[in-house]
């Protein structure tokens, strides 16, 4: 372990040996760090977080602290992040609150660039990218392979789909389907995210059944649920149909949908 003498770390961290913490770093309560994680410089970690190995934390930093909810009172909540994520400058990730279950979650190969911010007890899962000034608010669910443009406010409770992308400056307000482009004033569809789906290695065979769910969802002018029942009784029992449907089913603060140009 190499701690920069002018870096602060509590009795109460427990450091594994081989964390770098360089320069005007303090480190105050039961943090925990793994193997291999980098703290470049100027960071801030609070509370009950937890950061797993190999992850490169960039200058003025701040995790785990108090979470910006009113009704937060000190309650013994934190933060838990994976492995080999790359968070970048200026970002702030903070403590779960009791509306939740207690903790914010991140987890592995994820790509954070500068100004993130990751509110209280979001769940983010592995290999997004969030790019610059990208906002969370509280109880957000990202999945999987996510790609968030610069800019871009996520409202509170929203959920975004696997392998969704939205473009920079967009103001998401709804939940995004998976396997979709979102972009614009409250997330507007713009079909699948094609790109995206080629470059992960789904077949050929998978894509077009996804274009014939999208069609038959989001362009063919049923009632969802009739939609939705279309899809599962006609197209192949796959995964991605499988979980397409279900996160629509699930939703609680409704789904992005078309363009109204685009549906007339």
């Amino acid at each position: 372990m190499k701690i920069h003498p002018s870096s602060i770390v509590s009795k109460e961290a427990d450091i594994d040996d081989d964390v770098y913490i360089g320069p005007y770093c303090i480190i105050d309560g039961k943090v925990k760090i793994s193997k291999g994680t980098r703290l470049i410089s100027h960071i801030v970690i609070e509370g009950n977080t937890t950061i797993g190995e190999n992850n490169s934390i960039y200058p003025f930093t701040s995790i785990g602290t108090p979470p910006q909810d009113l009704k937060y009172r000190g309650e013994d909540t934190g933060v838990r992040i994976g492995n080999n994520n790359i968070i970048r400058e200026n970002m702030t990730i903070h403590r779960g609150s009791v509306s939740g279950d207690g903790f914010t979650s991140i987890g592995d190969n994820n790509f954070l660039m500068a100004y993130v911010h990751i509110a209280h007890d979001c769940k983010l899962g592995n290999n997004i990218i969030m790019a610059n000034a990208a906002t969370l608010g509280g109880h957000v669910t990202v999945e999987d392979y996510v790609v968030i443009g610069g800019l871009t406010p996520v409202h509170q409770y929203c959920s975004i789909g696997a392998h969704a992308m939205i473009g920079g400056g967009s103001s998401i307000a709804l939940d995004v389907p998976p396997y979709v482009i979102a972009a614009g004033y409250r997330g507007q569809l713009f079909g699948l995210n094609l790109v995206g789906l080629k470059r992960r290695g789904f077949s050929k065979e998978t894509i077009n059944t996804l274009k014939k769910a999208y069609m038959i969802i989001f362009q063919e002018h049923h009632l969802l649920k009739d939609a939705l029942n279309k899809v599962i009784t006609e197209l192949p029992d796959i995964a991605e149909i499988r979980h397409l449907v279900q996160f629509i089913e699930k939703s609680k603060r409704g789904i992005c949908r078309k363009l109204a140009a685009e549906t007339e």
